[in-house]
């Protein structure tokens, strides 16, 4: 049969476009599986290992055909990524002919190539037809390894150039780029610079990005002097050398740099707002940007992102929120860039339910995004919603990172949910974070703070590089569980190994020696803090402050207080508490006053302490209009802390009835403690109806705790009602409820 060459093409056509097996000439005795039926599931290659057999065997007869068709061919094998045998691949050496006469369309024989198997056979093709040493054939192949990630193959053909031009060392540097060589790069520039008789602006903006990466400043400096010296450089450049200046740290180079540019685009612009931004100039990059809006450049996603990193670095809600108006305005796309800069503005400014307003505007929501409102949620306290967020099947397709899952984690911590973070835990080892640091620094927290110190020590100790913040994690939850002396040995264990404490460091070892209640301890890292001058942080101040308070010596405590430059108003509540602890209840309502001289809003844990105070105190009346001014004149929405010492404060002055309409008038139900203080109260000032009411609640939401048992018959036989004294206990036999009988510390 005489195959014309029109039908060869056509029929390399049908076999490359067609899904359908039943086109492909097969024999009877070469009935492969995959022949049954295309599926479209194997891929374009896995249908190409069959064709190249069938073609093979039905035209290798045939004279040999055109170099448009034999093209065509090579082009089946190169896509189809070896999965076939290598010598099927010999029809291509017959190609001298069409090698000689079409020598530049063999090049795009490179294109077709998808993998290293497939471009290393095109690289063996070229050797046989003596067009490896040609200089389009080998920059062409550099490109080609470069771009499927093989950086050492690419400098070996590099290596073979007798005589390296432009372009091949453009093709060699933007490998290196692409494979993270970029020392390689730098070298590579510095060892042909003195060679090439021609240099563009595009090879010294490959070098210089190398030198970006690098952060490598004196190279930047000799390679920005060279373009000095040898050219005239473009805009583009110019922009370029500015950003190596401005993330090296040289802000003043870059920013005379920027006053030379004639005509600064918005490049320009962008590039000097970002390197202030990042060099901790935030308020220059905003004020650069009314300049840049009064030159009338109109600013780009990329500015945008840059001006909110700048209001998320400054808690600038404001700013934060005109810009978020004018991206609105300009009717500029709300992508995953512009949307995850501005949920990091509202995030670190705590307005979280702004933040989800413009996650759930986004078009299209990926991982960035979702993970960033993840921890916006977690961030802010409010945990619940971050898990609901995760766990929402709507964003079931998204596959979460490490941060996500460190993120999940912090929120279980929060909410104590063991069995929750168990399960995150397990989640991160089928995901294959678990090694992960952030990963692994977060389930200790989480162990530690839901008080499975077992585990956290277990995990801790497995772990093979740790970290300050791994150290401190652990630190804390031993602080956090009352093993106050193992926090203190750990913390001598790290400093054996050679890690220098921080202020967070210090604040755990503070909250250890206050378990411990030891003065020379935790007086050996006040003198710490002050020698390493951290005593500006205003947490290691107002760790100090609990330190003294829990350890009775107000002395020092007023001390470290009087000293702080800065007070928020956790440490005016941390002060006010000390005083409340030791019953000077006037000194800490004075405090009170004086923080609202100072202009200082007073929040929940404010009121929960001044509450408490009242409550030890006697102070009735105070705490009265205390509560009632704290949701009306400040805003502060009572919790339950506050109810729990509301009625603790009536009961201990012996208002039963009043403490009891006051659970009763509550717009949530009281909890089983405040009932247990009531029941108390009862016993303290013989009120057995009350009593009895108080148990009848405690038995409705948890009728399996002997206290409180126990507690009722106590005031059953303070009353003398042996007969209902005995009632209750023969209930507990009949509950099988049990208490705990109590120790002393010579027994345990």
């Amino acid at each position: 049969m005489i195959v014309y060459f029109h039908s060869f093409t056509e029929y390399l056509q049908k076999c490359t476009k067609n899904t359908e097996a039943t086109l492909l000439p097969v024999s009877a005795q070469n009935k492969l599986p995959l022949l049954t039926g295309y599926s479209g599931g194997g891929g374009h290659g896995r249908r190409m290992a069959v064709v190249l057999p069938a073609l093979q065997k039905r035209f290798l007869p045939i004279p040999l055909p055109k170099s448009e068709a034999l093209r065509s061919l090579a082009g089946i094998y190169c896509r189809s990524r070896g999965l076939f045998h290598p010598s099927k691949f010999h029809l291509l050496t017959y190609s001298t002919e069409y090698s000689r006469t079409v020598p530049g369309k063999i090049i795009s024989l490179l294109d077709s190539c998808t993998n290293l198997f497939s471009l290393r056979k095109s690289h063996a093709l070229l050797f046989v037809h003596g067009l490896a040493k040609n200089l389009p054939f080998q920059t062409k192949l550099l490109a080609s390894y470069a771009g499927l990630g093989d950086a050492k193959c690419a400098r070996m053909v590099f290596d073979k150039i007798t005589d390296p031009d432009l372009y091949s060392c453009k093709a060699m540097m933007k490998s290196y780029l692409m494979n993270d060589c970029y020392l390689d790069a730098i070298n590579l520039y510095g060892r042909f610079r003195e060679f090439l008789l021609v240099q563009d602006n595009v090879l010294f903006s490959l070098v210089l990005n190398a030198c970006i990466k690098l952060l490598d400043l004196n190279e930047g400096k000799k390679l920005h002097c060279h373009i000095t010296k040898v050219g005239n450089p473009d805009d583009f450049l110019l922009n370029t050398i500015i950003d190596l200046y401005a993330k090296c740290g040289d802000l003043k180079s870059a920013c005379i740099l920027f006053d030379t540019i004639s005509e600064k685009d918005v490049v320009s612009w962008t590039t000097i707002i970002s390197g202030l931004v990042q060099n901790d100039e935030a308020e220059e990059g905003l004020i650069l940007f009314n300049k840049m809006r009064l030159a009338g450049v109109e600013p780009s996603e990329y500015t945008i992102g840059s001006l909110l990193s700048a209001c998320s670095s400054l808690d600038a809600l404001v700013q934060g929120r005109w810009i978020h108006g004018y991206v609105l305005k300009k009717g500029m796309a709300m992508n995953s860039f512009i949307g995850s800069a501005l949920l990091d503005v509202y995030v670190k400014c705590g307005e979280v339910t702004d933040a989800y307003a413009v996650f759930d505007g986004l078009d299209y929501v990926d991982l960035v995004s979702w993970t960033a409102m993840v921890v916006g949620y977690t961030q802010n306290g409010c945990a619940a919603d971050a898990l609901k967020l995760f766990s929402n099947p709507k964003w079931a397709g998204i596959m979460p990172n490490s941060i996500t899952i460190a993120s999940v984690l912090s929120a279980s911590a929060q909410l104590s949910n063991l069995n929750l973070g168990r399960s995150i835990h397990l989640l991160g080892i089928k995901l294959g974070v678990e090694d992960h640091n952030v990963v692994m620094n977060a389930i200790v927290d989480m162990y530690a703070k839901c008080g499975a110190i077992k585990e956290a020590e277990y995990v801790f100790q497995r772990m093979a590089w740790k970290d300050l913040v791994t150290w401190n994690a652990m630190m804390a939850g031993y602080s956090q569980n009352n093993f106050g002396s193992e926090a203190l040995l750990l913390f001598h264990k790290m400093r054996f190994e050679g890690y220098l404490p921080d202020a967070i460091t210090i604040v755990n070892a503070l909250s250890a020696s206050a378990s411990v209640c030891s003065l020379y301890i935790g007086g050996s890292f006040h003198s710490h803090a002050i020698k390493v001058s951290f005593l500006s942080n205003i947490y290691v101040s107002t760790a100090l402050l609990n330190f003294y308070n829990k350890c009775g010596d107000l002395t020092s405590a007023r001390g470290v207080f009087d000293e702080m430059r800065n007070k928020n108003a956790v440490t005016w509540c941390a002060m006010m508490g000390g005083y409340g602890l030791q019953g000077d209840s006037t000194t800490s309502l004075d405090l009170l006053q004086k923080m609202l001289m100072e202009d200082l809003k007073p929040n929940d844990v404010t009121f929960t302490s001044i509450l408490s105070t009242c409550s030890h105190t006697g102070m009735v009346e105070e705490g009265k209009e205390l509560f009632d001014r704290m949701s009306k004149q400040y805003d502060v929405i009572p919790s339950m802390k506050h109810y729990g010492c509301m009625v603790d404060m009536l009961v201990r002055a012996g208002q039963l009835e009043e403490a009891v309409e006051f659970m009763e008038r509550m717009p949530v139900n009281a909890e089983i403690s405040m009932w247990g203080a009531l029941l108390h109260g009862c016993r303290v000032h013989y009120r057995l109806d009350l009593g009895e009411k108080a148990l009848r609640k405690i038995m409705e939401m948890k009728p399996d705790t002997p206290d409180y048992y126990v507690l009722l018959s106590n005031l059953y036989a303070s009353d003398q009602r042996w007969d209902e004294a005995l009632k209750i206990r023969k209930l507990m036999k009949q509950k099988r409820l049990i208490k705990s009988p109590g120790s002393s510390f010579i027994h345990t």
